[in-house]
């Protein structure tokens, strides 16, 4: 058999597998292209962040760019543990829709794509000696979820980037209430203590830069207390990343 036949068998069966499962869009099911991609329509109606966005959250920004750290307000007004922040989409509109589909409608495919848009928006804040790490989930709501959609986003992020990833860097140590409407407070006051570095990766943690994963940052108070879990560890740095940020209405 020539080197050729195998790709040329591949190619066939690649050919069968979309004519029985043709590629659809994410977003609405419409045929596309290519697995896992958005419709045009579905594309121009997911809100990418670009432009100016602030060095701590991602949050998009206006103006231009001067040379000097840009920070949101509530940034400014509650500093970050974390050193710099990224987020890929505002959580709104389409792009909700996606993050609550990967997130509680069994749709983990959606992480592929969604990866390679965090990828994008994290190029700036990206170096080799990073180490990714998902924010964690408690067993018993993973037991019901069957999956933890930071920790896909985290494993398939390692695999567009090359970066060092490891699935079970933090642990959560208790089951805390749903922190949706709860204020900044509140939701500090219920991540207290709750998670800690895994006591067996303490090796990996000292002297690294963490790089956290999470679906979306809302008050980022879940980002602050897994970045407190590292630093406490012993991180040289924690830098944050998202699929979506929510975002103050203006």
């Amino acid at each position: 058999m020539s080197w050729a036949e195998p790709r040329a068998l591949r190619a066939q069966i690649q050919t069968a597998v979309e004519l029985l499962y043709p590629p659809r869009c994410l977003g609405c099911g419409e045929m596309v292209d290519s697995d896992f991609g958005l419709c045009g329509v579905c594309w121009r109606d997911t809100p990418f962040i670009g432009g100016v966005v602030c060095e701590s959250c991602g949050v998009p920004l206006p103006g231009a760019a001067d040379g000097y750290r840009i920070e949101c307000d509530d940034c400014m007004a509650m500093p970050r543990p974390w050193s710099e922040g990224r987020a890929a989409l505002l959580y709104k509109d389409r792009a909700r829709r996606l993050v609550l589909a990967l997130k509680h409608g069994d749709r983990p495919e959606i992480a592929k794509p969604a990866a390679l848009w965090m990828a994008r928006a994290a190029r700036p804040i990206l170096e080799d000696s990073l180490l990714i790490a998902p924010v964690p989930l408690h067993w018993m709501r993973f037991v019901k979820r069957r999956y933890n959609q930071s920790a896909l986003l985290a494993q398939q992020l390692a695999k567009v980037t090359g970066l060092g990833h490891c699935p079970d860097l933090l642990l959560r140590r208790k089951r805390t209430p749903m922190l949706d409407g709860k204020s900044v407070t509140e939701r500090a006051v219920a991540l207290d203590g709750v998670i800690i570095a895994h006591p067996r990766r303490q090796s990996l943690i000292e002297g690294r830069g963490i790089l956290l994963i999470d679906d979306v940052m809302t008050s980022g108070a879940t980002l602050a207390a897994c970045s407190d879990a590292c630093l406490a560890a012993g991180a040289a740095e924690v830098r944050v990343l998202v699929l979506a940020r929510v975002a103050k209405e203006t």
